[in-house]
């Protein structure tokens, strides 16, 4: 769920905290029965403003990154105290477009993600403002939310906004404008539809959600962009009930992640494997396992995509690395549980898990 910096700050006068004590309810209780959820919420910067009397967003990037360490504080005690109440323990994750870019940080950044759901922890995902020094943003929050989305492979993307959802011009200026239910993201005729930034406070608008919905789609992820104070929306949409404008995505999950894997990326090195490893990826749809790999090319690092080859030196799957090009060696023909006496540590205990793994031949 990615909620913006109008609504979480009533429109820049403060954290709203009657409706940030909403959403927390919701979303523990949706926790509670067994959804993973996780929160990307805006409002570090309109908080900031408010608390040193700023009632303009300012332009220059020291005074953008002042306001976001200024509000960024009392951001994470609201969430930290809601959740609370409800039984629910959270967590502040603090990104970067550099985080999200670089393969080896995006998985660590996917890890203690998911880590933190084991734990039954709510994170709370935020722009690190504050050290941002080419643009503030990544473009915008709803754009952040998506590449969460992708990060964790979610089924569903909410994006909570002060309109009903999506319609086809600005109703705030044009009273024909008609209500969307329910689209395809990434249809083109969509983003014509779309206008610009909604307010003063955040820099969004109805065109990014639209573009976030169809980045998020690349991965399998439906969105649902929706008001931010429909009563009970978020586990009225848990029980199926289309509330706001549903933008469907084209593919399933496994496809898009699939086809990203195949397609998309430039392999970075190979792993050869014996007969048996072989076997186990064409035909049983295994992990590959550091026990069956017998040689490695190139210099690549974990996460990067690197081909599998048989004795032949064909190439029969590709993946991602869960370990670096070095350490890959020293695992060569070695048992998983051997890893962590080898290198010091065990990120996993696969070279390339199943989930990452593509059969080419």
């Amino acid at each position: 769920m990615k909620v913006g910096s109008s609504l979480v700050t009533n429109e820049g006068r403060g954290l709203d905290e009657a409706a940030i004590g909403e959403w927390c309810r919701q979303l523990s209780a949706l926790a509670q029965g067994g959804c993973e959820v996780i929160m990307v919420s805006s409002g570090a910067i309109a908080e900031g403003m408010k608390r040193l009397g700023w009632t303009r967003r300012p332009q220059e990037m020291h005074e953008l990154q002042a306001a976001a360490a200024v509000g960024q504080m009392g951001l994470a005690q609201m969430y930290a105290a809601k959740l609370r109440q409800f039984g629910m323990g959270s967590a502040q994750v603090l990104l970067t477009h550099a985080d999200l870019a670089d393969r080896e940080r995006y998985l660590n950044a996917r890890s203690t993600l998911l880590k933190l759901l084991e734990l039954r922890v709510l994170p709370v995902i935020n722009e690190n403002d504050t050290v941002v020094n080419d643009r503030i943003r990544f473009g915008d929050n709803d754009t952040l939310g998506a590449l969460v989305a992708n990060l964790v492979e979610a089924d569903l993307l909410v994006i909570l906004t002060d309109q009903q959802g999506l319609y086809s011009a600005d109703p705030r200026k044009d009273p024909s404008a008609q209500f969307i239910r329910e689209a395809g993201a990434g249809d083109a005729a969509l983003e014509a539809m779309a206008g610009g930034a909604g307010s003063s406070i955040g820099k969004g608008g109805m065109i990014t959600k639209v573009l976030a919905a169809k980045r998020a789609a690349g991965s399998g992820a439906s969105t649902v962009i929706a008001w931010g104070r429909e009563p009970d929306c978020l586990l009225r949409m848990a029980r199926g009930e289309i509330v706001g404008t549903l933008l469907a995505a084209p593919t399933q999950k496994s496809q898009a992640r699939k086809r990203w894997i195949a397609d998309h990326l430039r392999l970075r090195g190979a792993i050869t494997v014996d007969d048996g490893a072989a076997k186990k990826l064409r035909d049983d749809g295994k992990s590959l396992l550091p026990i069956g790999m017998t040689g490695v090319e190139g210099d690549f690092s974990r996460g990067d995509v690197i081909a599998v080859r048989d004795r032949s030196d064909s190439e029969i799957a590709r993946g991602l690395a869960n370990y670096a090009a070095a350490e890959a060696r020293l695992l060569c023909r070695k048992p998983s549980r051997e890893i962590e006496k080898l290198l010091g540590y065990v990120a996993e205990p696969e070279m390339i898990h199943r989930t990452n793994l593509v059969i080419t031949r």
